[in-house]
């Protein structure tokens, strides 16, 4: 079978589906992108696509996300057709993301091909990130930004056969008229790679000893260190958390960019400016920044972590949260609906409230204390995990019977063993 997947940044949230697809044999799968040098997957023929047109700077507020998805849209669907016209691939089933309007021209293209699309988020005014930290306010004019960035899904669930969503408070920021069309499930977690070692071991270049499994370490992630992931209000805690705890070390995973909302004026990014904030109430001896870390390492990180702390906003849940669920980290994590989606407290993690630090540090603060009192709690979130996020298990089945129901019976894909 022909199947073409599009992603602006491969391979998005395809990885797994794309290597399992390419693994079985008998597809022809072409991925067209915008990443420059996309990574290799054997038996995949990744194309990388230009934009047909970008806004200049200046260009109108309110038409500008449309007009720098039109031109995506339609650069993309020329690629497409330039694949068809020079290597004669058209394919039986097309699969993307339809946040950057990639999908948007595609049945223009080839109307009788069904498409699947990722709908990740519908930006709205409360119940998400916007109106939910009194720190960022909103300006008059917000509301109106926020409906002009949803054009795009808007007009995608009618260009899209079948939507996706990859939890359940995702599909419903979607307006009620287009959930029908959007069947739920996540992307999906391999929890036969994913476990607990209690044998690792970490070399951090400031101290001498390795650190392993049953040293007080305190672990946070998110891809940026940013206001969206709650870095503001973890590092407001790390003061007190440090004071009750003398042998505890804390490690920060995550780049000094902005992956949502505004960038910190401060130099040096939020970053510095909460460093600047908290100051000489944290001894920064125990603080390791260790930036993006190769994905093995970041692996041994939480394996020895005695108390993992996952703070968000609401908005699209980090594969991160699952992951380190998977390797039965006790987790200290924000409570809001979409963290509750995954999580209950007492049972696979620890809730507390995003805006208060005083009690997130009181919650790790009893974790690195007495760990043998929630040391249960780990295994739960794993039994949990496999259940109902494990890739082989539990999400590609799915996957794969929702691409099936679009296909005729000589193009079906067998179902995984």
């Amino acid at each position: 079978m022909n199947l073409l997947f599009v992603h602006q940044n491969m391979p998005g949230q395809y990885r797994e589906l794309v290597q399992w697809l390419a693994a079985q044999g008998g597809h022809e799968i072409y991925f067209l992108t915008q990443r420059k040098n996309p990574p290799k997957i054997e038996g995949v023929k990744e194309r990388v696509y230009a934009p047909h047109h970008v806004p200049k700077q200046g260009a109108y507020g309110l038409s500008r996300v449309w007009e720098e998805a039109s031109g995506a849209g339609f650069g993309a669907a020329a690629a497409a057709k330039q694949i068809e016209t020079d290597e004669g691939f058209k394919p039986d089933l097309i699969i993307g993301h339809v946040g950057w309007g990639e999908l948007t021209f595609f049945k223009q293209l080839w109307a009788d091909v069904p498409i699947i699309g990722f709908f990740e988020y519908y930006y709205r005014l409360f119940g998400g990130p916007v109106n939910f930290d009194p720190e960022e306010p909103v300006n008059a004019h917000t509301p109106f930004l926020l409906q002009a960035r949803n054009v795009i899904p808007s007009l995608n669930i009618t260009t899209v056969d079948r939507g996706l969503s990859p939890t359940k408070w995702q599909r419903d920021c979607f307006p009620p008229q287009m959930h029908d069309k959007i069947y739920v499930c996540h992307d999906g977690i391999r929890t036969d790679q994913l476990g607990p070692d209690s044998k690792a071991t970490l070399k951090l270049g400031r101290i001498e000893t390795p650190i392993r499994r049953g040293d007080e370490i305190v672990t946070y992630m998110a891809r940026n260190l940013e206001r969206m992931r709650g870095f503001h209000k973890f590092m407001r805690a790390l003061p007190e958390i440090l004071d009750a705890r003398p042998d505890a070390r804390v490690l920060i995973i995550g780049g000094n960019e902005t992956s949502y909302g505004a960038k910190s004026k401060q130099p040096g990014g939020l970053r510095g400016e909460m460093e600047a904030e908290v100051g000489d109430r944290v001894d920064w001896s125990r603080v390791h920044f260790l930036g993006q870390v190769p994905y093995a390492d970041y692996q041994k990180i939480i394996q020895i972590s005695r108390c993992h702390i996952y703070l968000t906003m609401p908005f699209v849940l980090s594969w991160s949260l699952l992951e380190t669920m998977s390797m039965e980290a006790t987790i200290v994590a924000a409570d809001v609906a979409p963290v509750r989606e995954a999580m209950t407290h007492g049972k696979t993690g620890l809730l507390v409230d995003f805006h208060d630090p005083q009690a997130l540090a009181r919650q790790v603060i009893k974790v690195l204390e007495k760990p043998e009192d929630f040391a249960h709690l780990g295994p739960a979130a794993r039994q949990h995990v496999i259940k109902e996020y494990d890739f082989l298990t539990k999400c590609l089945p799915e996957h794969i019977a929702e691409m099936n129901a679009l296909l005729p019976a000589d193009k079906q894909i067998p179902m995984p063993a």
